[in-house]
């Protein structure tokens, strides 16, 4: 039977924290700015202590389960792409087996702080589990494994919507399909960065799908996004303060587009990091203006 190694854990510490990306933030703050966006709709201001203790080490345990799938999913993959080599799993410096092991630890600590919410939000968190583990797969099968991302990364809105009022409200579907197109767009700007070496192993992104036309379409996504947030503030009934953060995060849009215009990799790969300045200052936004009442 096999046994999860420890003796050199200390040792083995960091690589451990590299499978699980806590090296690199970036995904884990992108996934939680639209978490705390709904928190504070659904909340009508500033969350409870306990919603946004929750929600909060929820975001990092399910986003650090969804790296190491990942990586599980594209093992034989990612050796043959020249910015993932030198992950732990592909490298050999982490086994499946362990990595495994790890997955379902985070989930069961997900779980664990789902469970002191209710029971709709508990149901909802099985959904959103599947969407976590299926997503690395769905990059063999379509072009569109950005979609299932975007699926993936706002399912914490009905989750959070049914943990602090016990019902899914229509309306956070805007905001949910909101979430979804800006997924979309800044991880199209990441498969960007990968097309060249995707191209040559087979493996399917929107990148390659939009091809000479990705700044259109991330464009058009990204006006999307904002046409979205606007019906969001709408039926939420925000202020000035709202309105102007998406001005800031057109603004911001306008910017990624200028920085991808070549198509390099650096530049797709700094407009893909720069969107959590756009969640942050929605976020900024949206707690200013909750303040202003």
């Amino acid at each position: 039977m096999y046994s999860f190694k420890i003796k050199n854990l200390k040792q083995r510490l960091p690589v451990f924290l590299r499978l699980m990306r806590f090296d690199r933030p970036a995904g884990t703050l992108l996934l939680l700015w639209p978490t705390l966006w709904a928190l504070w709709l659904s909340s009508g201001g500033p969350p409870t202590l306990k919603n946004f203790i929750i929600f909060t080490f929820g975001v990092v345990l399910m986003r650090a389960a969804g790296c190491v799938i990942n990586d599980i999913a594209d093992r034989k993959i990612d050796g043959h792409v020249e910015r993932t080599r030198d992950r732990p799993i592909p490298s050999g410096s982490i086994s499946t087996q362990e990595g495994l092991i790890i997955f379902f630890i985070l989930c069961a600590g997900a779980l664990t702080l789902v469970m002191f919410t209710n029971n709709l939000t508990l149901k909802l968190s099985c959904i959103g589990a599947a969407l976590t583990a299926s997503y690395p797969f769905m990059k063999r099968y379509t072009h569109l494994p950005q979609v299932f991302l975007g699926a993936a990364f706002a399912w914490s809105v009905p989750m959070v919507f049914a943990a602090v009022t016990n019902q899914i409200d229509s309306m956070l579907w805007w905001l949910y399909s909101a979430i979804v197109m800006w997924t979309i767009a800044y991880d199209t700007f990441y498969a960007m960065v990968d097309r060249a070496d995707d191209l040559k192993i087979g493996v399917k992104s929107t990148a390659i799908l939009f091809g000479k036309m990705d700044r259109a379409i991330t464009a058009c996504l990204q006006v999307a996004v904002l046409v979205l947030l606007t019906i969001t503030g709408v039926f939420f009934e925000r202020g000035e303060w709202f309105y102007c953060s998406l001005i800031a995060a057109a603004a911001l849009f306008v910017y990624q587009q200028y920085i991808i215009r070549n198509s390099d990799k650096r530049g797709c790969f700094k407009a893909f990091l720069n969107n959590n300045y756009v969640g942050a200052v929605i976020f900024i936004g949206l707690a200013l203006d909750y303040c202003a009442i």
